[in-house]
């Protein structure tokens, strides 16, 4: 008899355990330490949100000044490409999804995913000083929720299986489920492009990021994979020798220029403070859905619980960031609210008409 970590083992799992990796057990495991490997992508996965938060802010100026000189993107036009400052919030932008790139290879997508939340912060906070996009009392309130569910998924990420070549992950991705998600998720993509977008595009936020969402939730996907070939690759393993490591480039090539093409449309055409968390709901769900359907990572019923508490968090924070964006309120204003006189009184309505009429 064996023992390994306070649990017994016989010499059937001694050998399953040198065949196919170590044995986890929930109970072994404490969900409040991270792995090296999820440290590291945690690291990375807050960079990025840095980077593409500021990026959603650079670009949304680069956009307007274009669309005062030429054809705005909104309506089909590309005279952002000449705009210098666009640019720069292109780089901005690639710097990110380079570490966001990196985050996937060391964590599983259900930790790096949910992160982007802190993106909608940073792009909150520089529009309010860049874009005169006032961030009031609610707006704060709603970061704040973004940060604790972040820290929830965070520390009850689960531990991801471990993968040994890209043939591994490919295999994954022929699953019946994940196979039905891909043809599902491409067939809406193109409704929403050819029958949607021409007629609805502009005047409803969620044709244009739905769009978005869904072919990000397909390019994390071939992200995770490609990031896992180079990291293997440096080990010493060539990854690069596979014909499936070139069909995922090209799958990421495709669904990258889709997505920028379709975001710059919805920044031209709405409010930075609706499409970033709207677009950070939307892509989240769905890739944290085809993430479960490709990897099907082992979850206890405690940990899927609190992640969906998280979740939950998260969305209630980036609703308070969009509904409450138009309301001019401060901690003050909230101080002499409280203060109030006594409902039905004659000072209570006139103190109430007051109110009313100073918040519209």
């Amino acid at each position: 008899m064996l023992w390994t970590k306070g649990y017994p083992f016989d010499n059937k799992h001694a050998r399953i355990e040198a065949l196919e990796g170590p044995i986890l057990h929930p109970s072994s495991s404490d969900p409040l330490v991270l792995s090296a490997d999820q440290a590291k992508g945690l690291a990375l996965a807050c960079s990025s949100a840095v980077f593409i938060g500021s990026s959603f802010i650079i670009k949304k100026k680069g956009l307007r000044v274009a669309g005062a000189n030429g054809v705005r993107a909104g309506i089909g036009g590309y005279s952002y490409l000449v705009e210098p400052l666009w640019w720069a919030g292109m780089l901005t932008m690639i710097v990110g999804e380079i570490a966001n790139f990196a985050a996937y290879a060391f964590a599983p997508a259900i930790l790096v995913t949910p992160l982007g939340a802190l993106s909608i912060i940073v792009s909150a906070v520089l529009a309010h000083i860049m874009l005169n996009e006032r961030l009031n009392i609610f707006g704060i309130l709603g970061c704040v929720l973004c940060i604790v569910g972040s820290m929830t998924i965070v520390l009850h990420a689960p531990e991801e299986r471990e993968i040994t070549s890209l043939l591994q992950v490919w295999n994954m991705a022929l699953q019946p489920g994940f196979l039905l998600y891909c043809l599902v998720a491409t067939a809406i993509i193109l409704y929403l492009i050819v029958s949607v977008a021409p007629n609805h595009g502009n005047s409803n936020v969620f044709v244009y990021l739905a769009i978005c969402s869904l072919v990000g939730s397909l390019s994390v996907m071939s992200v995770k994979a490609l990031g896992i070939a180079l990291k293997l690759t440096f080990q010493g393993q060539n990854q690069f020798v596979f014909i499936e490591t070139y069909f995922c480039i090209l799958v990421v090539a495709i669904c990258v220029v889709t997505q920028i093409n379709y975001l710059n449309r919805a920044l031209d055409m709405f409010n930075t403070a609706i499409v970033s968390p709207i677009y950070y709901v939307m892509f989240t769900l769905l890739t944290i859905t085809a993430s479960l359907i490709m990897f099907q990572e082992p979850q206890t019923g405690t940990q899927i619980m609190t992640e969906g508490c998280g979740f939950t968090t998260i969305v209630i924070g980036t609703f308070l960031l969009h509904a409450t964006r138009e309301l001019d309120i401060s901690l003050s204003d909230l101080t002499q609210l409280l203060r109030a006189p006594p409902p039905g009184s004659q000072s209570a309505v006139r103190f109430s008409a007051m109110e009313m009429g100073r918040l519209q």
